[in-house]
Parts: C-alpha cells; structure tokens; sequence
C-alpha cells in the first residue's frame, strides 16, 4: 500500500483577495481572466492601487498544486506537497495553513532567507478572476526541494503547470516526472493557465513528450495546447498526445476520456461569483476519486459538484464543513 495517495509539486503562494471592477483591471493594464507574473515593485504600486478604493475579501494559502492538495486531503486521502517558502512570516503563515490541512511537505522551520510569494487575486461581478504573481523565492523551487522517497510512494504524481515559467521549476518538473516514470508512478499535469501556454509551450510540449498519463485543462487551454478549436477537435488532438484526460468547458460541463471511453459531466446551475481555484478543486477531487477506486464517469460528475460549490462563494477552497455537506 502507498503511504501518499497524490505527490504534488508547485508553487507556494499567499494569496489575497480583492473585489474590483473592470476600470481597475485597465488602470492596471492586467489581461482580465489571465494571470501576470510581476515584480516585487508592480506589486507593492498595485497594492496601493487597490487600497485606494477597495478592501480585502481574504488572506489564505494558496497555489494551485496547494490548492489540489488541500482537496484531496479534505476529502479523506493522504497529500504530500514539494514546494519552496522563504523563513518569513508569509512563508510561517503557508506552513502553518498546509499544516492544519493536513498536507505533508518537505519544508521545515530551517528555511531560506528571503521573501514568500504572493498571488493578488481581483474578481470582478462577472465572477472572473484576474492575478497577479511576484513569486519570489517560489521561483527558484528546484530539485533539492523533491522528497523522492514520498514521491516513490505516492499513487499519482501532480504536478501544477505554472512551473513551466521557471528554470529551476520546470527542472524540478521533469525530474519529478522522471521519478515517477521510473517508479511506476502515474503522472498527471495540469495546464495551469492559457498566459502560460502562450509564453511557454514549448517547455508543455517537452513535459507531454515525455509522458503524461492524465492531463487537467480547460477549452481554452486545450485550444492553444493543440491548435484546435473546437470542443470536439480539442478532444481528437489530446487524445494523440496524452493517454487519458479531462477537460472542463464553464457552463458546459466537462469531458473526460479514461484511455477507451469519453464520458461528459454537465455543469451543476449555479450563480458564479469566483471563478478562482475552481480547475484546482476539480483536479483534487478527481485525482481522490480515483485513487479510492472510481471511474472517470464518477470522478468527473463529483468534480463539477464540488468546483460548482467553490465558484458560489468567495475564496480559493472550501472549508472542511462544506466538503463534508458535499459528501453527504
């Protein structure tokens, strides 16, 4: 038997949550619904941009792969989460937060000096989300971060598409993916963000050339990934280059291809007020789904109950309670 159930690596972020409007998003010349990477000194004026006029919703952990991870372990199985923070109080807060989430991680109180990347989440009425990264020391997560015997025992390996962006990180991936591969590990990707797919697809195409086992991603990314455009076209394209897959598409539902069989998964009605974390609760739930024995069908159908449960309300995760009620 496994000692992990899902072996995650990604970035390590807190995340703080504003509400704005459309001419906040132009003032600060942020592509709406896109994530922007951002230096130490954009991020400080942005914030002064924003507290001019609004207040934050929430301060949380975040990260996608976190995100996921949190999932999977709110859910009943064992996470373990390779990433990087800084001996900070932000880096103290993250490890706390995964802590309490019950997600084993390869940090310790012994860590670099440094500044702990932070995500500036703007949701507008639309319920799209708008973000932008400074990284810092999640950055430079590298090798030295991975915990190969915890990966060896892990029954699937996730690893957050963001990495891409990264030297170190996208090294990290691809040695993560070796690991696996030679471990017998299956290995599941997730595109993370079209921004990411237009900037570094050749670093995705070099990860799915090397194997994937199961690919996360949404119309838009499939799009850019594979150069079709339709629903249907994205589907014959990823099945040429990954063995199985699931791909979300907002309000009409989401499709999943187990290696033989597609099955669809119709969104659940729901007002929308924050789309943010949504493709990491959905991934989360999948990978737990079929780490206790379930099929596609069924992991796809409790995924987009739970990621219509998440974009309702504000915030990047449930809480413990409200995956409880969702079970039930």
């Amino acid at each position: 038997m496994k000692q992990y159930d899902v072996y995650g690596i990604g970035n390590a972020l807190v995340d703080t949550e504003y509400r704005v409007y459309d001419a906040l998003l132009d003032q600060a010349q942020l592509p709406k619904g896109s994530m922007s990477l951002i230096e130490a000194d954009d991020r400080i004026k942005l914030i002064r941009l924003l507290e001019e006029e609004h207040i934050a919703v929430e301060k949380s952990g975040g990260g996608s792969a976190a995100n996921t991870m949190v999932a999977v372990s709110q859910l009943g199985s064992k996470a373990f989460y390779s990433c990087k923070v800084a001996a900070d109080s932000t880096g103290d807060f993250f490890v706390k937060d995964l802590s309490q989430a019950r997600v084993d991680t390869n940090l310790s109180d012994n860590r670099e000096q440094g500044t702990t990347g932070e995500c500036i989440s703007m949701v507008t009425p639309d319920a799209e989300r708008t973000m932008a990264t400074c990284l810092g020391i999640t950055n430079f997560l590298s090798r030295d971060d991975l915990n190969p015997e915890a990966l060896r025992n892990s029954s699937y390996l996730y690893i957050e598409g963001y990495l891409v962006s990264s030297t170190t990180g996208f090294q990290a991936a691809l040695e993560a993916q070796n690991l696996a591969r030679t471990s017998a590990v299956p290995i599941s990707l997730t595109l993370s963000d079209s921004a990411m797919i237009e900037h570094f697809k050749a670093n995705y195409d070099q990860l799915i050339s090397r194997g994937v086992d199961l690919l996360f991603c949404n119309h838009d990314e499939a799009r850019l990934l594979t150069g079709a455009e339709s629903v249907k076209d994205c589907i014959a394209a990823l099945k040429d280059i990954c063995k199985t897959f699931v791909m979300t598409c907002g309000k009409d539902g989401s499709v999943a291809f187990d290696g033989q069989d597609l099955s669809t998964a119709a969104a659940i009605p729901t007002t929308a007020v924050d789309t943010t974390g949504a493709g990491d609760v959905f991934a989360g739930v999948f990978l737990h789904c079929l780490c206790k024995g379930l099929g596609f069908s069924e992991a796809n159908e409790l995924a987009s109950k739970f990621a219509s449960k998440l974009v309702s309300r504000f915030g990047s995760r449930l809480t413990q309670e409200e995956v409880d009620a969702l079970l039930k």
